[in-house]
């Protein structure tokens, strides 16, 4: 069940981090993959900002499970020595 906990966080923080690149990628175009004047008012750079935040909430609840999966296996092990 650890194994599993962690392969999640894990997949997380890979499919999170890979977000992120996404949206970093788009704000260093300047967001030109969107309409041009769109209503944000920073040439379409809203969404990819947005984005890039949620991702990185996304990496920091993927990382806080593989720390208590790591906390829980750590006390697990002293438990059984």
């Amino acid at each position: 069940m650890i194994n599993n906990t962690l392969g999640i966080g894990i997949q997380g923080i890979q499919t999170g981090m890979q977000g992120m690149e996404n949206a970093a990628r788009q704000i260093a175009r300047g967001g030109t993959d969107g309409p041009r004047g769109s209503a944000d008012g920073a040439g379409g750079l809203l969404e990819p900002i947005i984005d890039l935040k949620l991702y990185e909430r996304s990496v920091e609840a993927s990382a806080q499970v593989v720390k208590t999966a790591d906390e829980t296996l750590g006390t697990l092990l002293d438990l059984k020595a």
